[in-house]
This record gives structure tokens, sequence and C-alpha cells, in this order.
């Protein structure tokens, strides 16, 4: 039983092996990665427009009058229509529970989403008073972002590529060997990662406080794209 055991066991290494991806003759497998940072130039800012009136009629016209007044000076800031997406028109009774805990309607809210892409971020201190300006009074996000993604997604993998290509030289003179032919290239996905961004600010005044709008803040944002390839090189041994 021991024999046939161990027979088992050799087949299916044996078989791991055949389906194994590598090479047969002597050769590096490695990874190479790099990343690339790079200024925003692009905004996207989320706004939320709520509005509480006695009647669904009322919290709607007040909406309308708002987000009207958004739309006619976005071209002050150069954004184009098609730099403009709005959510549906929402209204609902505003429900509250009296001393009792009985549901009651205490007058309508109308709700819609804005997002807005800003070309030019250096206005966009500028932008957000204007909106608050015109009562749309909740920022929900903000978002940098460049128009030279993919660019910099380019630019970060030929940088990961010639890492591989020096970490395998590397490796190859380290054991007394040289760096022979590729074999095998299996790049990993791209990704990118913001510096940071702005959640949800809510303001009950006409101004945003300070902090949220210094030029610097927006100025040091940055976007860091980073790549990386697995690679498998033959090795030449003298």
């Amino acid at each position: 039983m021991k024999a046939i055991y161990f027979t088992l066991i050799s087949l299916f290494a044996m078989s791991v092996y055949a389906n194994s991806p590598l090479p047969d003759n002597r050769h590096v497998s490695i990874q190479g990665s790099a990343t690339v940072e790079a200024k925003p130039d692009l905004a996207d800012i989320s706004f939320e427009i709520e509005v509480m009136k006695s009647t669904a009629l009322a919290a709607k016209q007040e909406l309308d009058k708002r987000v009207n007044a958004l739309l006619e000076g976005l071209s002050t800031f150069d954004i184009k229509d098609d730099h403009v997406s709005a959510s549906s028109l929402l209204t609902e009774p505003n429900i509250i529970y009296d001393d009792e805990d009985n549901p009651v309607e205490s007058g309508y809210i109308a709700t819609r989403s804005i997002t807005v892409t800003l070309t030019n971020i250096n206005k966009l201190n500028d932008f957000l008073n204007f909106a608050l300006s015109v009562k749309i009074d909740t920022i929900d996000d903000i978002k940098f972002s460049s128009s030279k993604s993919s660019q910099y997604r380019q630019e970060a993998t030929m940088k990961a590529v010639r890492n591989a290509k020096d970490k395998a030289n590397m490796y190859a003179e380290a054991f007394g060997a040289k760096l022979g032919q590729i074999y095998s290239i299996d790049p990993n996905a791209h990704g990118s990662r913001y510096q940071y961004g702005i959640e949800r600010i809510e303001v009950t005044g006409s101004q945003i406080d300070n902090t949220y709008l210094s030029a610097g803040r927006y100025l040091h944002a940055t976007i860091t794209f980073s790549a990386s390839v697995n690679a498998v090189f033959d090795l030449k041994v003298n």
C-alpha cells in the first residue's frame, strides 16, 4: 500500500510541473513595478440640492430656480454642457413624528444631484463660492483626475518593464549568469490613487470655512499611477 501511495504522489507532482507556465531550462521569474505621479487638471464636483416647502410644487419651483442659476453661470468658468450631468427631480413628503410617535406630513422635499466637470482646477475656489452664492448648499464630493490618464498609465507600464529588466539582470549577474531571451510576459492591472479628496461639505452660512477653500490645498493634490508586470527570462550559464 505504501508503494502505491508514493507512486500517486510522484505522478501528481509531475502533472503539476507539466502544467506550469515556466520553461524547463534555467530561467528567472521577476516582477517589475513602477509609479508615475501627476498633477490633476480636472475636478468632478458633485452637488446635492435639497429644498423643503409647504407644497411639492413650491419645493420644485425653488429647486428649479437654484439649478437654473447654477447652469446659467457655468460659462463663466468655461464649463460646457457636456461637462454637466444631473439626476431626475425627486419630490417626497417630509415625515415627522408627533409626541405619540405617529407619522405626520410636514411639507414636501425636492432633491436633485448635479455633477460638474471643471477643466481648470485653478478656478475651483471661485466656482465653489459661486455655487454657494446661488444656494447650492451641499458639496457632496470632489474628485480629481487627469486628462492625460492614458499617457501616464503607459508611462508607468514602460517604467515597470524597465524595472523588470534591471532586476532580472541584477539577479542573473549575482548568480554568475547572463540574461537570455524573454520567455513570457504577464502584465498586471493598472491602478491609480489620489493624495486626497474632499467629501460632503455642508454649509449653514454663505461661505465654506477657509480650511477647505485655501488655494494651496488643491494645488498640492497629486494622482499616482501604478503598473506592474511579471516576466520570465531564460538564463545563460557559462
